[in-house]
């Protein structure tokens, strides 16, 4: 590998995030000027990069701590997703979600791992991101769902995993619509509000921590036992580069690092009024996931709001366009629609995009690179749990730690490589539109 390595994908502001808008204003960022030296520098400001600097400061006290983002901390991608710590298996390239019974108990271990460090991290300094542990319903609408569903609780029943099914009548006491014909609940998922769990994450970092907010890394070049990073109008010396860039750090054209950059959609309705309220009914806060991974995943807000997420596509350059957007917003609508009828006059206030960083193989890049920069990247759909769990393992990898989830990730796959472009553009595109095709009734 070069020594000099450029950072041409940064983020970019992919629709309007609701919630990022509907959280107070931040204070002012604080950005990377002028020339400053670091122990480590952590790349990247979402969940996985927001765990490793923590953890780095925790085991290392005596160390000096950076953490850099390209954006605001909760604006882009990490404060985009629908909000779920997921527990339990979650291959969203398989039509039941489920692997196998060792890649599954493997799954388990490792995201409850994460979502426990961020639980406890969330309790200890009292971050207000209304996080729950509520659990989450994976709903079917039809035939085909109910079958998924049944061999999801079978895999469940093979790792020993608890879960209750829902009829009709019982599904809808909970969402308020009969648009579900049955579902099934699995009790060890936690909700959040996404934007306002990395703000949090972000204030209350160790001291020895400093945050460096808008300040994209535009090059990092490996200079003997140190690594120069470069901004617009600074620069950081720092003796370990840990990156956390997830999507961001894919690339094409011959590269064979296997990261798909895949975009998902969602939008947020403006606050429900008392009488809406009424007309709907149900439980005031519920997490739902459909039977169909390419389906409509559905949440029911504490603050009396409802965000619909669907829509998958492929965007090498990790950004959309208004006519993804555009798209987007109208197949939300038409979801919002059919589940709910009873809300006609409730309109989505905000459409917005973000980008998962997938794999063919749903492997992951872990370990220390031969420029000697570590590296946590790779969430295939499960940013917030794995992403948690992958941030702090690497920080203890680097600081010479060793455990068995350690293990298990520098052996897990690497990501299988890629057939160049177009030839990848047009067999993920492809890929995408069959199986949102086949999800049918589930979107």
């Amino acid at each position: 590998m070069a020594s000099k390595q450029d950072f041409v994908r940064l983020p970019a502001p992919d629709g309007v995030n609701g919630w990022w808008e509907s959280l107070p204003s931040p204070a002012p960022a604080n950005t990377a000027t002028g020339d400053h030296r670091f122990d480590f520098v952590v790349v990247g400001g979402g969940i996985t990069g927001l765990c490793a600097a923590r953890r780095l400061a925790e085991l290392a006290p005596e160390m000096s701590v950076a953490l850099v983002d390209a954006d605001r901390i909760g604006r882009s991608t990490a404060g985009r997703n629908s909000g779920f710590f997921v527990d339990l298996p979650h291959d969203i390239s398989s039509e039941s979600y489920s692997r196998s019974v060792e890649a599954d108990k493997a799954d388990v271990r490792l995201q409850r791992h994460g979502i426990d460090y961020v639980r406890e991290t969330v309790k200890r300094h009292g971050i207000e991101c209304d996080w729950r542990d509520d659990g989450k319903y994976h709903a079917s609408v039809n035939k085909k769902g109910h079958t998924a569903l049944t061999h999801f609780a079978d895999g469940l029943a093979r790792i020993d995993e608890p879960c209750e099914w829902l009829d009709e009548a019982a599904i809808g006491r909970v969402t308020g619509t009969s648009f579900y014909k049955s579902a099934l609940f699995t009790p060890g998922c936690s909700t959040v509000q996404p934007a306002a769990l990395m703000r949090g994450l972000a204030a209350t970092q160790p001291s020895n921590v400093t945050i460096f907010e808008l300040s994209a890394v535009k090059a990092m070049d490996g200079r003997g036992q140190t690594k120069v990073l470069s901004f617009a109008a600074g620069r950081i010396e720092a003796k370990q580069v840990v990156l956390c860039t997830n999507a961001y750090a894919a690339t094409f054209g011959g590269h064979p690092n296997g990261l798909l950059p895949v975009y998902t959609f969602a939008s947020m309705s403006r606050v429900m009024n008392d009488d809406e309220i009424t007309r709907l009914g149900g439980a005031h806060s519920w997490a739902l996931i459909p039977a169909d991974p390419m389906g409509t995943t559905v949440r029911r807000l504490a603050t009396n709001r409802i965000c619909v997420r669907n829509h998958f596509a492929f965007r090498p350059n990790v950004s959309v366009s208004a006519a993804d957007l555009a798209k987007a917003r109208h197949l939300h609508q038409r979801s919002f629609d059919r589940r709910f009828p009873m809300l006609k006059d409730v309109e989505l206030q905000y459409t917005w995009g973000g980008a998962l960083c997938l794999t063919a193989n749903n492997g992951a890049l872990f370990g220390k690179r031969a420029d000697g920069a570590f590296e946590a990247i790779g969430c295939n759909g499960l940013g917030l749990s794995r992403g948690s769990a992958a941030g702090k393992l690497i920080a203890e990898h680097a600081l010479g730690q060793s455990n068995a989830l350690i293990d298990q990730l520098l052996h897990q796959p690497h990501p299988r490589s890629l057939p160049i472009r177009p030839i990848a553009d047009v067999a993920v595109s492809a890929a995408i539109w069959v199986k949102e095709f086949s999800a049918g009734a589930e979107l």
